[in-house]
């Protein structure tokens, strides 16, 4: 898959949507505590950075995406098709900009998921949040995923998900 560009910016930049590449870990890992600053402490968000090891980087770049901009990385989706559910995708991360929230960076990037998950044979794609994360849940809903009620201990003690599912 080579870039494509997608002029969604309101100021009419262009903006365009690549492949992800071990390089981009060390970009992403950089970003994320300022990206989450206004949602979370700062160890809150740096501690966010150990959800995304350089091993999503290594084995599913193929599967994950990167919007850039003239002025750098707009955001980043990393997700894979699973390896044990032949019909499945899931969705593990996703950032973006805040600066950039609101141009359809995020939409884009799930939508050029789908596509590449349809065209792959997967019929669903999956993932999780945080029950506080209410943003997620309202976003998720409106990208047409079911929201299941939060599972208890999902991730472990204490760790209740609320858990997405789209049928492509």
């Amino acid at each position: 898959m080579g870039p494509e560009r997608i002029p969604r910016r309101k100021d009419g930049a262009v903006q365009q949507i690549r492949r992800a590449r071990l390089e981009d870990h060390e970009t992403v890992v950089r970003v994320m505590p300022d990206w989450w600053a206004d949602s979370r402490t700062p160890e809150q968000a740096r501690q966010l950075t150990l959800l995304l090891p350089r091993l999503f980087f290594e084995h599913f770049s193929g599967t994950s995406l990167i919007m850039d901009g003239d002025d750098g990385m707009h955001g980043f989706l990393v997700g894979f098709h699973s390896a044990d559910h032949p019909d499945e995708a899931y969705i593990h991360f996703v950032g973006v900009d805040p600066k950039r929230r609101k141009d359809g960076v995020a939409r884009a990037l799930y939508e050029r998921f789908f596509e590449e998950a349809a065209a792959a044979g997967r019929t669903k794609v999956k993932a999780i949040t945080s029950p506080a994360n209410t943003g997620s849940i309202a976003f998720h809903r409106a990208m047409g995923f079911d929201v299941h009620v939060p599972q208890p201990g999902y991730d472990g003690p204490g760790q209740d998900r609320v858990r997405f599912e789209k049928t492509l």
